[in-house]
Parts: structure tokens; sequence; C-alpha cells
């Protein structure tokens, strides 16, 4: 919940402030920090392009070109690819280029209590909603501001921070009020700097105090740069012009290097961070295919790159399959995959999917039993990057400037979350009609509608590659990573009659719930009952699980088509309030996920699993339909005729039929360990077919089939001609009552 903006904790107290930032060392090159600030030499650089990792979380593998074509080959790989090297040698005896990250107010490490203001509209605009990116609700008049704003309209105005310790402050960046309504910027401001509250000394510009231009919109973030880094605890920004139209308001971050503290004069809690040595940065599109290459030649064996289609300026959507015998799909053995980066701004996803390549082919190597069990019993697809233009939109601005939207849409504007074909609708219309008639209508396996599959329908090439990749693998269960928020959405994310938000549930809906608070409650900052919410959605009373179309309807998503169109389950995840955190915070990141994407895949081996064969050749059977009574939602086995039904421990009574065969029934109990129940079934061809079978290959019929069929002609005669006789009984009863 969010804190009372008028309550300043007590300075001297220790408060709960995890530090996840990298520390550089700066103790050989800054002076005793004073009571005023104190400012750097004037040659110090400044970079705001995703970064590298923290010291020690950064080894990068190497890898050579293969020549196999499922691999990337070498000329794959241009010029550009090259990762840009440290010049700092070259500079003789320049300063070091310093990359100071974001102090924590869009990602949360800043504390409410840390936000003071001069003055405050109201309680719902007070200094705690002052942070880069966030969202307000959907009233102005609500308890959700999109921003700060200050109670008063003249120069003395501030929002105050207070970073606990001393600080290295190189920047400020800058954004407008989040409002559908109304329009509300701050033009240009100051800034001042204190080590006590008490003393404040200005920016300056050379002998004048520095003026920062501010924004021209509510949503673009401007970074401003200081002349010159500056040391103290407290920042105050302090805004002297404003739009017009509008009042004072702003969103901000601060960038800054915490400095070293030997002798532990202030109150901090330890850094954290993650043990694993893996390539914790932003990776664009030529760095992410590095990457892909470096894993599949350290693990050749149980790794390969494949790809599934092109994005609007050709960019390829790579997969990467972890296997014990990639490149083919094993009996029995469930498909799992990992979808990010649909939002090409939500970068978080993208990364722990790379993360969780490279930790994968590690632990394999290292001899890590559970991650040997994993690779061995499932086949894992990853697609780190469903869209790749709208990453590098985002990437090209930086983690910080990209704001809340730029990236977000492919290439031609299409929001691919709305962009799969509305299966839900077509089923319910179905439905609805068919209450008159008694006719079944599917709930399973809907096709597509004719107009989506025309070459004119409004479909980004992304979306139909992963709808082609879809259809070609019999995936089982599935993760969307987003980000923005911290929760685990599940289907249905589309409400009936476009009501705005209704929960709507699945006929599993019982799984799925299972399926988000597995991932919910492993998540550490999810899991954490004192984090605060992200923008104005308390997640908390759902227990940080919701239905989709219970937070808003969502016509079209990947969620409803895989659970409508295909066997997988899927659900979304909400990673991070932040949708493209800084690189340093990479590592927390990772940990903060890692045992949440291990568990989740781990859940594909839950439920029923088997085979449906010929009785008599024993040869599986494709497209035969599994029915679990009081389920109304049927799957379909895979083209050898394997098929795995998630479901929660219990008792099932299942049917299968297949066209060409009889009906077969079967009780299978599933309990609560983390493996499935076997359950196969062998399915005896029906006469007619067998017939048909047999005269197609100009064979004889056996002497006890012709009794049979004959017997079964006789039959059929003798009901044929019973229901003709009475009928003639009925003419005949007419006529006379006539």
């Amino acid at each position: 919940m969010y804190h009372d903006p008028n309550y300043i904790k007590d300075r001297d107290e220790k408060t709960n402030f995890p530090n996840h930032r990298r520390t550089t060392d700066f103790s050989n090159r800054l002076p005793m920090i004073s009571d005023h600030c104190v400012h750097l030499g004037a040659q110090t650089s400044f970079n705001l392009k995703p970064s590298a990792a923290p010291n020690g979380n950064n080894e990068t593998l190497t890898a050579k070109a293969k020549g196999n074509a499922t691999e990337i080959d070498a000329q794959d790989v241009n010029s550009k690819d090259r990762v840009n090297e440290d010049k700092s040698e070259k500079a003789g005896n320049a300063a070091p280029k310093l990359d100071c990250p974001p102090v924590g107010l869009e990602s949360l490490r800043v504390s409410d209590s840390q936000l003071q203001a001069s003055t405050s509209l109201q309680a719902a605009f007070g200094p705690h909603r002052g942070r880069l990116n966030i969202q307000s609700g959907l009233d102005d008049d609500d308890e959700y501001g999109g921003a700060w704003c200050a109670g008063l309209e003249d120069k003395e105005q501030w929002l105050q921070l207070d970073v606990l310790r001393p600080t290295l402050f190189t920047a400020v960046i800058l954004q407008g009020r989040s409002s559908i309504w109304s329009l509300h910027w701050v033009l240009t401001y100051k800034v001042q700097i204190s080590n006590d509250t008490e003393r404040w000394k200005p920016c300056m510009n050379g002998s004048q105090e520095a003026i920062f231009v501010g924004n021209q919109d509510p949503e673009t973030p401007v970074l401003a740069q200081f002349p010159e880094p500056v040391v103290g605890r407290y920042i105050r920004i302090n805004p002297q012009t404003w739009f017009s139209n509008g009042t004072i308001c702003l969103r901000a971050e601060v960038l800054g290097c915490p400095l070293p503290d030997p002798n532990h004069l202030y109150p901090w809690e330890p850094e954290t961070g993650s043990k694993d040595k893996l390539d914790f940065r932003h990776h664009n599109y030529n760095e992410m295919r590095k990457l892909l290459k470096a894993v599949n030649e350290k693990c050749p064996d149980i790794t390969r790159i494949y790809s599934i289609g092109r994005s609007y300026t050709g960019l390829k959507l790579y997969v990467m399959e972890i296997s014990d015998n990639p490149g083919k799909h094993e009996l029995g053995e469930p498909e799992f995959r990992y979808v990010a980066g649909m939002h090409g701004n939500e970068a978080l996803g993208r990364e722990l999917v790379l993360n969780l390549m490279e930790y994968i082919c590690q632990e394999y190597k290292r001899g890590n039993q559970r991650i040997i069990r994993l690779v061995k019993d499932t086949r894992i697809h990853l697609l780190p990057s469903m869209n790749p233009d709208g990453y590098e939109a985002a990437y090209e601005k930086g983690s910080e400037l990209s704001g809340w939207a730029l990236g977000r849409y492919s290439y031609e504007g299409i929001d691919m979350n709305h962009n799969f074909p509305d299966l839900n609708n077509i089923m319910w219309d179905a439905q609805e009609l068919a209450k008159d008639t008694n006719r079944k209508v599917s709930n399973h396996y809907i096709a597509m509608p004719e107009y989506y599959t025309s070459e004119e329908a409004m479909v980004a090439p992304e979306t139909r590659a992963v709808i082609s990749w879809m259809q070609a693998i019999p995936f089982v269960l599935s993760a969307n990573l987003h980000g923005g928020e911290l929760v685990v959405t599940y289907p249905y994310d589309c409400t009936r009659d476009w009501i705005p938000r209704q929960n709507t549930p699945t006929a599993d809906d019982a799984f799925f719930r299972w399926l988000a608070t597995v991932y919910a409650t492993t998540n550490l900052v999810m899991a954490n009952p004192e984090r605060r919410i992200c923008h104005y959605e308390n997640f908390h009373q759902h227990n940080n699980i919701i239905n989709g179309a219970d937070w808003h309807t969502v016509p079209g998503s990947m969620n409803d088509f895989s659970y409508l169109h295909t066997n997988c389950f899927e659900v979304t995840v909400e990673l991070s309030c932040d949708k493209f955190p800084h690189a340093s915070e990479l590592p927390t990141e990772w940990e903060n996920n890692k045992e949440a994407l291990l568990l989740y895949m781990e859940q594909v081996h839950r439920g029923l699993k088997g085979v449906i064969r010929d009785k008599d050749t024993k040869v599986g059977i494709a497209n035969a339909i599994i029915k679990v009574e009081d389920l109304d939602h049927h799957i379909r086995s895979a083209a050898d005729g394997d098929y795995w039904r998630l479901l929660n421990p219990g008792e099932y009574k299942l049917t299968v039929w297949a066209e060409g065969y009889m009906p077969s029934i079967r009780y299978c109990s599933v309990g609560s360990e983390p493996h499935p129940t076997l359950c196969d079934f062998n399915l005896t061809r029906t006469p007619e077919e067998r017939v048909k079978q047999i005269l197609a290959k100009g064979g004889k019929l056996p002497r006890d089939m012709q009794l049979r069929l004959r017997a079964m002609r006789v039959r059929k005669l003798r009901v044929t001609t019973k229901i003709l006789n009475r009928r003639r009984q009925r003419k005949q009863q007419t006529k006379a009552s006539r």
C-alpha cells in the first residue's frame, strides 16, 4: 500500500532500502566530502545506453560460427555485431568513463519515505507519485495521481529525494504527468544538493546557477546531465516554469553512483546481485545473436538455434531449443516454450530468457541433476524477442529514456497482444446459436476465421510466424513474459459481451490458477508482502494472480488463442514495475525470477500423459480427441499419437475417440508428485473402417468378419423394417380416424 505522503521517516532510523545498484570506487579521485556539494572535473563523460553488468557478473560467452544450416552462420553477423571495446586505454590520462545508474525511483528501490515535497496538490499527487513512468488511475480525482503536483504555483516548490548516503549525482530525467484528461509538465527547473537539508548548494553552470530544460509533452522523458557531477545525500528538483495551461507536475528519475562508506556511517543494506556468471547486460539484435551462438557452441549436444520467421524490417525471430535430442520431437516428451518481447520495450523478459539459456547450459555441464532431468525430460523452446523491431527502437533511446510506450508496438504500429484471432467470441456466439438446436459446439481447436487468413488482414508478420510455430509443434505449456507490473494473469483475457473487465474463467480455471500461483509465490518480489504496488492496481488482494479479463479485456490475446486453437496452456507474467530496468539491476532481477522460471517449466510434467495407438497395428493415432469428464475443454493427440493433459491431483474419467475408431474409456488418477501419470489407450477400428482397410489392400475378408457383417446387416434390416411398419400403422390409424 502507499505510504502517507506527509509522513517523513526519521532519517536516523534504518529504512528498508535494498541496494541493487553497482558501486564504483571513486576513493582515489574524490576529495573528502564536506558540508557542501563537491564538483568533479568537467572532463568526466556519461553513458545512458544499456550498459555492461556489475564487475564480476559479466562473463561473456564467445564462439565461432558453425556451418550447420540450423545454426547462425558467420556471414549472418556483420561488422556492426562487434561489441564496443573499451577505449579508455587510448585516451591517455583522460578520466575514466562513468556510468551511474538510476537511484531507483522507477524501480521502487527508493521507498516512499525517502521522498518529500514542499507542498502537494492533494494526497493523490504527493511526492510518492513523482516517479518516472508511474501510471495514473483512470480518473484524475482518484487516489493514484500520475505525478507529484505542487499545491502552489510559484518558483519555491520542490521535490526532494534522500538517497540515504553520499552519492555522486550526475543527471536528472524528467517527465510530465500521466493523465488522459489533462496536460501538465515542467518546462525548466533548477537542482540543489545538500548533505543535511539545512544548507543547499545549487548546481552551477560555470559561475551561474544552472537552469535545466524540462519537458515539451507529458510522456517523453528528458535527460539533463549536470555540467559537473556533484556529491551529496539529498537532491531537490525545483521547477521554474511550467506549461501555461497546466500546473507544476513532474515524474522523475535521478542518476547517481553511491560512494564508498568504509566506516559504515550510513544505514545501508548489503548489496544484492547474483553469483551466477551470466552475461548481465542489455543485448541488441546483433549482440543477442552472438549470445545465442555462444551458448550453442558451449553446449552443442543439447541446443539448437532456429528461426520461425522475420519481423517487418527483416530481423529474424530466433528460438533456442534445449533438449537432449535437439531438432526432434521425442515420443512422450512434452514441449515447453517461453515467449518474451511481444512488446519490444518490455525488455526484462528478453534478458531473463537469454540468461536462462546460459544458465541451463552451464548447470547441465556442471552436473546439476535438476537441470539434467529438465533437459532430458522436456523439449524447451525459448523465443527471447517476438518484436525485435520494437526492441531496437527502445534500445536506441536507452533504458531510462524510452518512456512508457516507445517500442511497444510493431514497426507497423500493431499491438501484438491484440493481434491474434479472437476465437473467444466465435466460440461464444456459436454456443448461443446452438442453445435452441442442441447442436454441439467445439470447445477446442477452433479454426481461424477466413478474414484473418487473407493477405489483406492487418496481421503482423511476427504474429503470423508465431501462429505457424504454434501449429507446427505440439506445445503443452507456455508463458508470455511482459513488464510494467508485478502480477501473473491467466485466461481468459477477453470478456463476454465486450464488458471492460469481468472474471471470465476457462474450463481449466483451477489448473490455470495453480500455474499462476506457482510463479507468483516463487518470484521473490511478488512473494514479498511488504512491497509497494507499482502504479494503481493492488494485486496483493488477489495474491498477485488475476484472471486476465478481470484486469482488463484483451480480445485477440496470445494466451486465449493458444488455449482455444492448440493444446497449449499459457499465462502472462508481468515481471517488474520497470519495463526496461537498467543493466545494473539485471543480476538482482535474475535472482528474483530464476527459481520461478525453473519451477514453472517443471509444471509441464503434471497431470496425465500417454500414447493413443491402433490396437492391431500399435501405430500411434494422430488427432484423437481426449475428453475429461466434467471439463468442457478437449485436447488432441500429436502426430505420433502422444498426448499430455495438464490436471490437478484427482481421479478422472477419460474418453478417447478418433475417426474410424470405437471410443474407449479409462479412469486415471493424478497424484501430487511433480510427474505425470501414464494413461495409454488402444483403440479398435470400427467394423466399417476395418472392411475399408482390408478391401483397399485388395484382401479378402476373413470368415468371422463376413459372418459379423452379415449379422449386422440382418439386424439393421430388422430395425429398418420395424420402423417402416410403425409408420404404416400410424398412417392407417390416421385414415381410420377420419
